[in-house]
């Protein structure tokens, strides 16, 4: 399972609100929710966020798995 704990910390650290991220971004506030849900996102969302946070995909996003 993707999660996106990372990306969470890492806009806190930064002071980067949702709405900001989504500003600076061009998601909206849906994918904002499919993130928060660690839902299926595209890949272009995650470049959008890599570009607009100046930061690598592992920066924001881990793979983890699920417990069975």
């Amino acid at each position: 399972m993707i999660v996106f704990d990372r990306l969470w910390k890492i806009m806190s650290e930064r002071g980067i609100s949702t709405y900001d991220l989504r500003e600076k971004s061009g998601i909206d506030s849906k994918t904002v929710r499919r993130l928060r849900a660690n839902d299926n996102v595209e890949t272009k969302t995650l470049n959008k966020l890599c570009i607009a946070l100046s930061c690598k995909l592992e920066d924001i996003a881990e793979f983890k798995e699920e417990k069975k």
